[in-house]
């Protein structure tokens, strides 16, 4: 029998091991914001579910609370944090921005979570650390007002390309400190600017790639990250444009190609199958069993992870049987307790 780390190893290397590895994610909010709590809910999760890697669902909005902005718990395990100041917003925010790291603690704390996680866990079962883009952390200093964000691209390119440029480095400065940490690599999410009808190609190759190349060039020092292109119309072409193992993306969102359609064009592995809701959160352990067989069928399990195509929302009220039965699809059985 193959272990995760070998599972996955195969399917970066478009083949497979003894079957398919798989894993799922998604927020707990209200355990999120301690460290402890965060460790804990990460491991359980792991070991309950007999998942073959894990993706550490860090509080999303500390990269951009490393820059100022504030958000406060909204006190439930299923709703996001509140904002309080998005800490971008403005010409004068922007230039504080350009000035480097407000605070640190906040991506400390999710370096010594992927620490302890990796410690429990141990060598066999591979964990990404998340790393937004430097794109989607000025989304979420802007309060995650896109029109703002790409209104500020426009008006003050000078500006915000030395905002990001900052933002760039600090998330290169994370990925290290995580992979030093022990994670296999990270997975990187684009999100919501991979949309083609936001941003098109052209424009992200001049606005954002060259910040995100800053920022994933870090991961090489790692042997597993993972690309997440978020939403619908992605820019498929960022795929063969950032140095990743594998790709994650929806193939349920509108205008988003198939899963052997991406690993066959580019080579390169692929994680996803389900949809972030339904059935995973909303159906049955048969529905959750069908859609990912078909998704196996789609690829013959060769260089697919099998995973949904997004955190699963909301995590919290995805029924155990459920994720049981993703993971029952690649053949395991739920672990004795």
């Amino acid at each position: 029998m193959s272990t995760s780390r070998e599972r996955v190893a195969a399917a970066l290397a478009l083949d497979r091991a003894d079957r398919p590895p798989v894993s799922a994610w998604g927020h707990t909010y209200d355990r999120e914001w301690a460290g402890d709590s965060l460790v804990e809910t990460t491991v359980a999760g792991a070991r309950s579910f007999g998942f073959d890697f894990v993706k550490l669902q860090i509080r999303a909005t500390c990269f951009a609370e490393a820059f100022g902005a504030r958000w406060r718990p909204s006190g439930s395990a299923q709703a996001e944090p509140v904002l309080e100041r998005g800490g971008g917003t403005s010409v004068e925010d922007w230039r504080r921005i350009a000035g480097g790291l407000s605070a640190r603690e906040p991506l400390e704390m999710q370096v010594e979570v992927i620490r302890r996680v990796v410690e429990e866990l141990g060598p066999d079962l591979p964990c990404l650390q998340t790393v937004f883009s430097p794109g989607m952390v000025a989304w979420y200093l802007t309060g995650r007002d896109t029109a703002l964000l790409l209104r500020l691209v426009r008006d003050e390119p000078d500006l915000l390309r030395a905002g990001m440029a900052k933002i760039a480095l600090a998330l290169a400065s994370f990925t290290q400190d995580s992979l030093a940490a022990g994670a296999a690599g990270v997975f990187y999410a684009v999100n919501p600017l991979a949309d083609t009808a936001l941003v098109a190609p052209s424009d992200y190759a001049t606005c954002f790639l060259p910040h995100d190349r800053t920022a994933i060039e870090a991961a090489s020092e790692g042997w597993f990250t993972m690309l997440h292109l978020c939403g619908p119309r992605i820019d498929v072409g960022l795929v063969d444009r950032l140095p990743t193992e594998c790709v994650n993306w929806s193939t349920h969102d509108e205008g988003n190609p198939s899963l052997a359609e991406v690993r066959d064009r580019f080579g390169r592995a692929v994680a996803g199958g389900l949809h972030r809701r339904a059935p995973i959160v909303t159906g049955t352990p048969e529905q959750v069993r069908a859609e990912a067989l078909a998704a196996l069928e789609e690829t013959g399990g060769l260089g697919h992870l099998l995973t949904p195509g997004c955190s699963v929302s909301p995590w919290p009220a995805a029924p155990p049987g459920n994720v049981e039965a993703l993971v029952g699809a690649v053949g395991v059985s739920r672990p004795l307790p």
